[in-house]
């Protein structure tokens, strides 16, 4: 994977004001990878987005004008003067294994990384930008996440931002029985905060964009639900609010907070911004008995509140050293067999098309498009289901004692060496790349 680079920031080498410039809302996840594959010599995008990083995995040919290209591309979009970091081949294979067992987030052990991962891996997949190596990388780091999770004590316990953010709305007020809490939003984060807050008593509201979205979370956990129009009168009334919108502007101005506050005869607002973009402006922390709190807070409380996991994360570690150990197995398993199982699908793809060929060109003459497109759909199925088990062998005895002498017989055994003239029709596709529709040009074989 020696042609892997990421290029990235996070909540340790940027502040929330420079990562909010660079934010990727999810519905612009595609439009980002797309962005990143028209950078040139780019043949594999993923572009990783949440609140607390911004990372962009990239396979190419040519891994430093790739590196070049990918943090022009952050410059240029409001990453200047922001300090990015870099990692290419197997250290970007082992940062993205890292990333999704969460042993690199702000809360080590938190379960909404890899989540957000495969939301992004999902989106890359849709916008054309994985094809095959980047996505194995991707494939092996969900299942290293998984392991560590299973295998490790790394998730015991509250290890959410949306946690340790009620955490400091216990620290200043105690006891949060009855106390009244304003969750605003209802994606992931805000879900956590809602959760933990209807487990430690508090007096739920919910106000979000989608009024009929804040209904049901509000009927989940015993809440009333508000419209975001209300957000005014309701910090007149609350003790906390925590926010988590997809919003690329403030819902609450310095001014709005300041309205409430006069409202509020003196008793003091804790606000919780846990978006990025940032939801509330800063300047309203500035206010006589306002407390607000961001993201980059919330990493000091970690630190400070003693939330690490030090032998749960040794453990994953261990984890992660032996799923990349199995993945470098596995990508020379795949280099060494690559050729002969190339050879093989292509000799069972070349000998489907031409008995299709000569089918439709027989007895089926007569068939319309739509009953050929099936004919060829059932070929490609009976291809893809009779090489699975021998793919599966080939990798497998390439890293064994004797993969050399396995090889050789599959190739024997195929005749995956003869010359392309030596009886075999010379073929070009017809429909789809890939497929088994091909016409035989040569006139053997027929």
């Amino acid at each position: 994977m020696s042609g892997l680079v990421v290029v990235g920031l996070n909540h340790r080498t940027a502040p929330v004001e420079a990562r909010e410039r660079l934010a990727v809302p999810p519905d612009g996840l595609e439009d980002a990878v797309r962005a990143v594959l028209a950078l040139g010599g780019v043949r594999e995008a993923v572009v990783v987005a949440t609140c607390n990083r911004v990372e962009l995995y990239a396979l190419g040919d040519e891994p430093d004008a790739l590196a070049g290209a990918l943090r022009q591309h952050l410059l240029s979009r409001g990453g200047a003067g922001v300090s990015l970091y870099e990692h290419r081949g197997e250290d970007a294979v082992r940062h993205a294994f890292r990333v999704c067992a969460s042993l690199d987030s702000l809360v080590v052990g938190e379960p909404q990384i890899l989540g957000q991962v495969k939301e992004a891996v999902a989106a890359s997949r849709a916008a054309g930008g994985l094809r095959g190596g980047l996505g194995r990388v991707m494939a092996r780091a969900f299942q290293a996440a998984k392991r560590v999770r299973t295998e490790t004590g790394i998730a015991e316990g509250q290890v959410s931002v949306a946690s340790v953010a009620v955490d400091l709305a216990r620290g200043i007020f105690g006891d949060l029985v009855g106390r009244k809490v304003l969750v605003v939003g209802a994606g992931k984060m805000a879900l956590g905060a809602a959760r933990t807050l209807a487990r430690a008593g508090a007096s739920l509201l919910i106000a979000n964009r989608s009024f009929e979205r804040a209904e049901a979370l509000a009927r989940e956990y015993g809440a009333t639900a508000h419209p975001l129009s209300d957000l005014g009168m309701l910090l007149q009334h609350v003790d906390v609010a925590v926010c988590s919108t997809g919003a690329s502007g403030y819902l609450l101005t310095r001014h709005d907070v300041a309205l409430a506050m006069k409202a509020r005869r003196g008793r003091g607002l804790f606000l919780i911004d846990i978006a990025v973009p940032r939801n509330v402006e800063p300047a309203a922390g500035d206010l006589d008995s306002v407390f607000l709190y961001n993201v980059d807070d919330l990493e000091r409380a970690v630190a400070e509140g003693g939330h690490g996991r030090a032998a749960a994360t040794t453990d994953a570690e261990r984890v992660v050293a032996e799923e990349l150990s199995s993945y470098r197995a596995e990508e020379l398993a795949q280099r060494g067999a690559g050729p002969t199982i190339v050879a093989l699908r292509r000799r069972f793809q070349e000998a489907a098309a031409a008995e299709m060929e000569r089918s439709l060109g027989g007895r089926l003459r007569h068939l319309g498009e739509g009953d050929r497109a099936a004919i060829e759909a059932m070929l490609d199925a009976l291809t893809n289901k009779l090489l699975h088990a021998p793919t599966v062998a080939l990798k497998e005895a390439a890293t064994g004692a004797d993969d050399d002498g396995v090889l050789r017989a599959a190739r024997t055994l195929f005749a995956l060496d003869a010359e392309a003239g030596g009886g075999r029709p010379e073929l070009t596709a017809v429909r789809a790349p890939g497929g088994v529709a091909a016409k035989a040009k040569a006139g053997t074989g027929r």
